[in-house]
């Protein structure tokens, strides 16, 4: 499994249409406040998910072959198998970056989703949490980039 970069980060946070795939109907999930704050930064935010028709009065897709008009990324906060099968509609659809969400514990990630993408020309961010690479970003979400680069974890 490749390791990823700061330019495969920088490259997937320069995109302006993204679909947020599994953004959470929940409220008050981590998904949710993370598909604010991108919208806030000026971020096209597609959510895609098959448990609801609109959340906050956004229609939702639920699956990514719905999305019209296209998008040019996708963010993932699935189960790493729902992952494995996200990023094989990402290549269908000619979808070249694909970010694979990891704040703590599992995550979005599998090794067979990355391999995947890599044998498929598609950019992979797996396994960071899109918070530590926003410009002004609270707190909690730098000490946690911080943390990273204390134990050389942070992506170069």
């Amino acid at each position: 499994m490749a390791t990823t970069t700061r330019r495969e980060i920088d490259d997937f946070l320069a995109l302006k249409r993204i679909a947020f795939v599994g953004v959470s109907v929940n409220p008050k999930a981590l998904s949710r406040g993370l598909w604010h704050e991108l919208e806030k930064r000026g971020y096209e935010v597609v959510p895609v998910t098959p448990k609801a028709a609109e959340l906050d009065g956004t229609p939702c897709f639920a699956r990514l072959q719905d999305v019209q008009p296209p998008v040019e990324g996708v963010l993932t906060i699935t189960p790493p198998k729902v992952t494995e099968e996200v990023v094989k509609d990402c290549a269908e659809l000619g979808i070249g970056h694909v970010w694979m969400y990891r704040g703590v514990g599992v995550g979005s990630v599998s090794p067979k989703a990355v391999d995947y993408c890599a044998a498929n020309g598609i950019s992979v961010v797996a396994g960071q949490c899109p918070y530590m690479f926003l410009p002004h970003t609270p707190f909690f979400h730098g000490l946690h980039g911080l943390a990273k680069r204390v134990t050389g974890s942070y992506p170069k």
